[in-house]
């Protein structure tokens, strides 16, 4: 358990002068021990590679799958937290199979360990159909209802028909992949979609497809078969979970796979033997007992990052704790087109967009926080290096 000592970090606030905030605070045995908004954050942020730019490889940059929603949001977010990546870097790495670009949690898109696909993908695909279908949305469980047809039964046909259409070593980009999956499943499995004006088959019913098929993407965002071993244990997948943003409660995990809640509460039951509650504000949550000490005293972070949308730290779990208020929280997580985060030290201290202005890359920060021009430069270029542009303008509003 943690001691009864107050542990305390540096903080800023939004003027940019620094705080002393307890994080721990309560007498010896009382239980749970209370932890502090800031002391989560601190041990998310040293968790998700970004406390310094120091990971050492790929991999480990990739530890926490990284969304690739927006093309190259994965790439972005690996730069934050790996010195020197480049562009032909990342794309030699996924075209030799030292880094993985597919459909894992919720059916969307990440770069992540080529070991942790499985992991991420095929062990939590739920086998009971009722769950399957809350797994796989509304669409799919309206057109099982209509047509008569098991969700499982589904899934299993469109996984086939995604290994046939992809066998013999075929790359397909998504229209193409489309096109071959109309002429191999059955009518009730392809809606009309009125955005595509087509029929093709359901949205997350195709990405699960994939997902079970072990599909993945190439460097050209075309998709391809790789091998699928064995998939492990899924309550490996809560104790990912809970190192990268514990503490937390089986409904956050539920929310971040994608899973039914009583799919992800089953999975949850079979760790909680080496959990430790936790006080966070009138809430109750948990995390490895082993992850403790470092939830006691997170190290430090330094520097200035530009992190991506949709990066590991932008994620669900931080996004009530990073932007407390509501207004601030609507600017930086919107429906679509959200903008990046600023973070100095740690704390955010901006937002960010960027625009091709030919064959230059505006970047426009809205500073939040005490951040200086120079800070901002070297961050601007290495976005504008990736993005392949000429050159860096960037614009503080």
């Amino acid at each position: 358990m943690l001691s009864g000592a107050e542990t305390q970090l540096p903080a800023i606030d939004r003027q940019g002068h620094e705080l002393r905030i307890a994080l721990v605070a309560h007498p010896a045995g009382d239980y749970p021990p209370r932890v502090q908004a800031e002391q989560i954050l601190a041990f998310r942020l040293a968790r998700s590679g970004l406390a310094g730019r120091d990971a050492g490889d790929l991999v480990e940059a990739a530890a926490c799958p990284a969304s690739d929603f927006t093309r190259d949001a994965a790439l972005l977010a690996l730069a934050a937290r790996l010195e020197g990546l480049t562009r032909e870097r990342y794309d030699d790495a996924i075209d030799g199979g030292e880094l993985v670009v597919a459909h894992v949690v919720r059916g969307a898109i990440h770069a992540l360990a080529p070991q942790d696909l499985a992991l991420y993908g095929r062990a939590l695909i739920a086998g009971d159909d009722d769950e399957l279908g809350q797994q796989l949305g509304q669409q799919v469980q309206r057109l099982a209802v209509d047509k008569g047809f098991a969700p499982t039964d589904a899934l299993e046909e469109v996984a086939e028909a995604t290994k046939d259409a992809l066998g013999g070593g075929r790359a397909l980009g998504k229209n193409a992949l489309h096109d071959e999956l109309r002429d191999r499943v059955g009518a009730d499995l392809i809606p009309w979609c009125k955005g595509c004006k087509s029929h093709h088959v359901a949205p997350m019913l195709w990405r699960y497809g994939g997902v079970k098929a072990g599909a993945r993407l190439d460097s050209e965002r075309r998709y391809v078969l790789g091998g699928l071993g064995r998939a492990p244990a899924a309550t490996e997948a809560v104790r990912r979970f809970l190192h990268f943003y514990g503490p937390a409660a089986s409904g956050d995990f539920a929310e971040w796979a994608g899973l039914a809640r009583p799919h992800a509460q089953r999975l949850w039951a079979n760790v909680e033997s080496a959990l430790d509650e936790v006080s966070v504000g009138k809430r109750r949550a948990w995390t490895l007992s082993d992850d403790l000490s470092m939830l006691a005293s997170p190290p430090p972070a330094a520097g200035v990052r530009l992190i991506p949308p949709g990066d590991p730290y932008l994620q669900k779990p931080n996004r009530s704790l990073l932007a407390p208020e509501t207004e601030l929280r609507k600017r930086l997580f919107r429906p679509v087109a959200s903008p990046g985060a600023v973070l100095k030290d740690g704390r955010l201290a901006g937002l960010w967009r960027a625009k091709a202005k030919g064959r230059k890359a505006q970047i426009t920060v809205q500073r939040l926080g005490r951040v200086a021009r120079s800070e901002l430069e070297e961050e601007a270029q290495r976005i504008c290096d990736l993005r392949g542009a000429s050159e860096a303008i960037l614009v503080l509003d």
